[in-house]
């Protein structure tokens, strides 16, 4: 692993995540992201699912403005955005890494789980990456690998192992957009 993949890839989240184009991220654009990734599934903001979505999102937003100093009302710059996420992914470990996204990652679970299993299986999480704009072919790529148990669904952990998987050059898929 490197830490220049995991910088090429925080930069690339960075420039997704800025909706607006401003060079910074504010929790207007942390609101956006979930905004937009209930509407790919069909949902309200209203509902459950939606507000969970939306208070995982704002919570990731919160932690890192946070650590970055700028507090939760602030702005975060590409640079202090890597920063705090270096250190969330080299430093801080991955007990800390799993507690600051397991909220989005299991608000992302509500929304693909159609079941209520609480797993999602290889159509909801092809929903879920068109969501935020990956093939349906990517996605299915992208399925096997993540699915370390074999048993045709993804846990939360799972998807957590992805997440940093991702950051550290193991997966080419983003989940997180």
């Amino acid at each position: 692993m490197t830490t220049a993949i995991a910088n090429d890839r925080l930069k690339q989240r960075f420039d997704k995540w800025d909706v607006n184009g401003d060079g910074v991220l504010e929790r207007a654009d942390f609101t956006q992201e979930a905004e937009r990734i209930v509407s790919a599934f069909g949902k309200s903001m209203n509902s459950p699912e939606g507000q969970a979505t939306l208070n995982a999102f704002t919570g990731l937003y919160e932690y890192l403005a946070t650590q970055a100093g700028v507090g939760p009302s602030g702005s975060l710059t590409e640079d202090q955005f890597i920063a705090v996420n270096e250190k969330l992914i080299f430093q801080d470990g991955e007990s800390t890494f799993n507690r600051v996204l397991r909220p989005v990652m299991k608000a992302v679970v509500g929304l693909c789980d159609s079941d209520h299993n609480g797993q999602i299986d290889a159509n909801e999480f092809a929903q879920w990456l068109k969501g935020i704009g990956v093939s349906e072919s990517q996605a299915r790529s992208a399925f096997q690998q993540i699915d370390t148990s074999g048993d045709g669904q993804l846990s939360v952990e799972e998807l957590l192992a992805a997440v940093r998987n991702f950051h550290f050059g193991k997966l080419d898929v983003a989940l997180l957009g």
